[in-house]
Protein backbone atom coordinates (compact mmCIF):
# COMPACT_ATOMS: atom_id res chain seq x y z
CA UNK A 1 0.00 0.00 0.00
CA UNK A 2 1.47 3.93 -1.20
CA UNK A 3 1.48 5.85 2.24
CA UNK A 4 -1.73 7.82 1.40
CA UNK A 5 -3.75 4.88 -0.74
CA UNK A 6 -6.10 2.63 0.35
CA UNK A 7 -7.58 -1.06 -1.25
CA UNK A 8 -11.32 -0.80 -0.74
CA UNK A 9 -11.46 -3.23 1.99
CA UNK A 10 -8.99 -1.75 4.13
CA UNK A 11 -10.46 1.83 3.79
CA UNK A 12 -13.91 -0.48 5.06
CA UNK A 13 -12.32 -2.68 7.52
CA UNK A 14 -10.07 -0.17 8.67
CA UNK A 15 -12.63 3.22 8.71
CA UNK A 16 -11.91 4.82 11.82
CA UNK A 17 -8.10 4.47 11.52
CA UNK A 18 -8.64 6.03 8.42
CA UNK A 19 -10.75 8.89 9.94
CA UNK A 20 -7.67 9.42 12.37
CA UNK A 21 -5.07 9.39 9.57
CA UNK A 22 -6.92 12.04 7.39
CA UNK A 23 -7.18 13.95 10.24
CA UNK A 24 -3.70 13.83 11.13
CA UNK A 25 -2.24 13.16 7.91
CA UNK A 26 -4.62 14.91 5.00
CA UNK A 27 -6.33 13.07 2.25
CA UNK A 28 -6.45 9.70 1.74
CA UNK A 29 -7.10 8.01 -1.54
CA UNK A 30 -9.13 4.93 -1.38
CA UNK A 31 -8.65 2.62 -4.44
CA UNK A 32 -11.45 -0.19 -6.34
CA UNK A 33 -10.08 -2.60 -8.65
CA UNK A 34 -6.96 -1.32 -8.72
CA UNK A 35 -7.46 1.91 -9.95
CA UNK A 36 -8.28 5.09 -7.68
CA UNK A 37 -11.74 5.77 -7.22
CA UNK A 38 -12.50 8.12 -4.44
CA UNK A 39 -10.48 10.72 -1.90
CA UNK A 40 -11.34 10.72 1.70
CA UNK A 41 -10.68 14.51 3.01
CA UNK A 42 -11.16 15.96 6.70
CA UNK A 43 -14.38 18.29 7.03
CA UNK A 44 -12.04 20.93 7.42
CA UNK A 45 -10.60 21.04 3.94
CA UNK A 46 -13.90 20.25 2.60
CA UNK A 47 -15.34 23.48 3.60
CA UNK A 48 -12.50 25.27 2.50
CA UNK A 49 -12.71 23.69 -0.65
CA UNK A 50 -16.16 24.76 -1.38
CA UNK A 51 -16.32 28.06 0.23
CA UNK A 52 -16.63 30.68 -2.50
CA UNK A 53 -13.43 32.70 -3.77
CA UNK A 54 -15.20 36.37 -3.28
CA UNK A 55 -19.01 37.50 -1.60
CA UNK A 56 -21.87 37.99 -3.18
CA UNK A 57 -21.42 41.57 -3.51
CA UNK A 58 -17.77 41.22 -4.82
CA UNK A 59 -19.05 38.89 -7.57
CA UNK A 60 -21.73 41.67 -8.38
CA UNK A 61 -19.67 44.19 -8.44
CA UNK A 62 -16.38 42.31 -10.46
CA UNK A 63 -19.19 41.13 -13.38
CA UNK A 64 -19.26 42.81 -16.72
CA UNK A 65 -22.67 43.81 -16.10
CA UNK A 66 -21.81 45.96 -13.00
CA UNK A 67 -20.77 48.93 -15.74
CA UNK A 68 -24.09 48.80 -17.33
CA UNK A 69 -25.76 51.24 -14.52
CA UNK A 70 -27.95 48.66 -13.20
CA UNK A 71 -30.10 49.90 -10.54
CA UNK A 72 -29.18 47.86 -7.74
CA UNK A 73 -31.02 50.10 -4.76
CA UNK A 74 -34.00 48.67 -2.55
CA UNK A 75 -37.47 50.72 -2.67
CA UNK A 76 -38.31 52.02 0.82
CA UNK A 77 -41.79 52.30 -0.28
CA UNK A 78 -44.50 50.02 2.16
CA UNK A 79 -45.61 47.22 0.14
CA UNK A 80 -49.15 47.03 -1.29
CA UNK A 81 -51.80 46.09 0.76
CA UNK A 82 -53.46 43.07 -0.74
CA UNK A 83 -57.18 41.41 -0.22
CA UNK A 84 -57.30 37.18 1.10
Amino acid sequence: MIENHWQLQDAKNKFSNLVEIVQKKGPQIVTKHGKEAVVVISINEYNRLIKPKTTLVEFFKNSPLAKEGVECSRNKEMPRDISL
